[in-house]
């Protein structure tokens, strides 16, 4: 699922979000710059806090920022490039 442009292989991402340890923060939507985390506000954790979604898949570039703004570690962020995230 990687893109191709100029000759370069583009990494894509795939992120998951621990609900136990999310607090709702908003950071990663915040520091999202392609866009690919929102909270919907219908999905909550088990102690209440709203919930943010991966939502855009096909846009994210494994930057990593959501991770590291994530101030309780609740984001992992996986980077496939080539064949392997096809």
């Amino acid at each position: 699922m990687s893109a191709n442009r100029g000759g370069q292989t583009l990494a894509r991402g795939e992120i998951t979000i621990d609900e136990k340890l999310c607090k709702g923060c908003g950071y990663c939507t915040r520091f999202c710059s392609r866009g690919c985390i929102v909270v919907p506000g219908d999905r909550f954790t088990a102690q209440g806090y709203l919930l943010p979604v991966f939502t855009q898949p096909d846009r994210c570039n494994a930057c990593g920022i959501c991770g590291w703004m994530c101030p309780d570690f609740a984001i992992d962020v996986y980077r496939y490039t080539g064949a392997e995230g096809a």
